[in-house]
């Protein structure tokens, strides 16, 4: 026991990254039921979503309690609280934690409608537009709160303290797109991939996770994090993210369609990333942190 503590408090961030992707990846594999319980339909998928969710869930949130406790005992954790309970923020920033993700996404999808009638909102094309409204604004602050209690309130902080906002950004984004790989195996069956064979669906919409969309949203999320100080807000653009997906991707895009989709999505979101940082003049590579972590 001596000798893993000893290793977790030397190096505090491979474990939190390490529990992450274990617990997550474990939890849903053996809560779906191995390989053969993989849902070959979108409907065995939302049967699944019971299970699947809170498995994904307890990778970034206990990855944190747990490396906390070995780290930074009962300081860690009263540091946490403080940090979770900050919501004091400019309104500019909740402004921007918000709003970033649906303009992003209004945008583009109006941008995609003028070329293909595959690209029509989901809530637009649903018949219950008020449940998946709904299913949209109670999922989304769940969602980003077990997450972002990992993400933003044990990893981020302990990056900044060496690496600039970009460089953060990155290293948070690109590990967060890798640990998304597992959901995009469970969208593997045909009604998704279309044509596409497993592999190369799986190959296209992880690769765009992983250097596409999730840094680029990851970096702005990492800037507003560190000008606002604010965990709550952190975990409320996570949802708003969440919300945009759940309600404006269109339920109709299958192989192609929806790589073109996430390609154009990773796009749009670095051009807002691009003009941060034109805007913010250089300050993507400042490495003054805020909120860092009681040792």
């Amino acid at each position: 026991m001596s000798t893993i503590k000893a290793f977790i408090q030397r190096h505090p961030l491979v474990t939190y990254f390490v529990l992450a992707f274990v617990i997550s990846w474990g939890g849903v594999f053996l809560a779906g039921g191995g390989a053969a319980g993989m849902p070959k339909t979108p409907e065995e998928f939302t049967n699944q979503l019971p299970i699947f969710i809170p498995s994904l869930l307890a990778g970034p949130s206990l990855g944190c309690i747990l490396v906390t406790a070995f780290t930074a005992g009962k300081a860690g954790f009263r540091d946490l609280a403080a940090r979770l309970s900050n919501w004091r923020a400019g309104g500019r920033w909740y402004a921007l934690a918000l709003l970033t993700a649906p303009l992003v996404w209004s945008a583009q999808l109006l941008a995609l409608a003028l070329v293909s009638r595959d690209y029509v909102p989901a809530v637009v094309a649903a018949d219950d537009k008020a449940s998946l409204l709904i299913m949209g604004l109670i999922s989304g602050p769940i969602v980003g709160f077990f997450e972002e209690l990992g993400w933003t309130g044990f990893a981020i902080p302990r990056l900044r303290q060496r690496h600039s906002v970009l460089a953060t950004g990155l290293i948070v984004g690109a590990l967060w797109g890798a640990w998304h790989i597992f959901l995009n195996a469970y969208w593997v069956n045909e009604a998704f991939r279309g044509p596409l064979s497993p592999g190369v669906f799986i190959a296209a919409t992880g690769l765009i996770d992983i250097v596409g969309l999730m840094p680029a949203y990851r970096v702005l999320m990492v800037w507003v994090y560190d000008r606002s100080g604010s965990l709550p807000v952190a975990m409320l653009m996570h949802a708003s993210l969440l919300l945009c997906t759940m309600n404006l991707d269109p339920g109709t895009m299958s192989g192609m369609s929806m790589v073109t989709y996430s390609l154009v999505a990773a796009a749009a979101m670095w051009l807002v990333v691009a003009l941060v940082a034109f805007a913010s003049r250089g300050r993507l590579q400042a490495r003054t942190t805020v909120g860092a972590p009681a040792a």
